[in-house]
């Protein structure tokens, strides 16, 4: 074992993650009941938000819409980046986002016939480790600023 990354190695990881992944596991909570519901969604790192599109009629869709908290984790179990932030509805975006958002993630909502809204996660906090050794110094953002 190596020893656990220094902060600013951390946050270049978790720059290169954000930027390179496609796919991330978003928890939202249905705001009625209160039920948990964890889906992957592809997404777009963007002017230091996370961009997402998904069915405004879903799930998921709805629990975005309606509670605007929300967690995302992306990357493997032993080598995480888990955001947390808040969400807002962002019905269309300019056409060069657009096209950025299918580029990267290989589909285009703006093609999608129902409604299929993009939404924003805005990060409040942002946690990376990988291993035991690492959860001390896991915090690179909080309350929106990097550390």
């Amino acid at each position: 074992m190596i020893g656990p990354r220094s902060t600013e190695q951390r946050r270049n990881d978790a720059l290169y993650r954000l930027g390179h992944d496609v796919d991330a596991w978003v928890a939202t909570t249905d705001t009625a009941t209160g039920a948990p519901r964890l889906t992957p969604l592809s997404f777009l790192w963007h002017d230091e938000t996370l961009l997402f599109a998904t069915s405004a009629s879903g799930a998921t869709g709805r629990n975005l819409a309606a509670n605007p908290s929300v967690q995302v984790g992306i990357g493997l179990t032993r080598d995480v980046v888990l955001v947390q932030g808040t969400v807002e509805v962002v019905p269309t975006v300019p056409e060069a986002l657009g096209d950025a958002f299918a580029t990267k993630t290989g589909f285009d909502p703006r093609t999608i016939a129902a409604a299929f809204p993009y939404f924003r996660l805005t990060p409040r906090s942002i946690q990376v480790w990988r291993e035991e050794d690492e959860l001390a110094g896991r915090w690179l953002m909080r309350d929106g600023e990097w550390r």
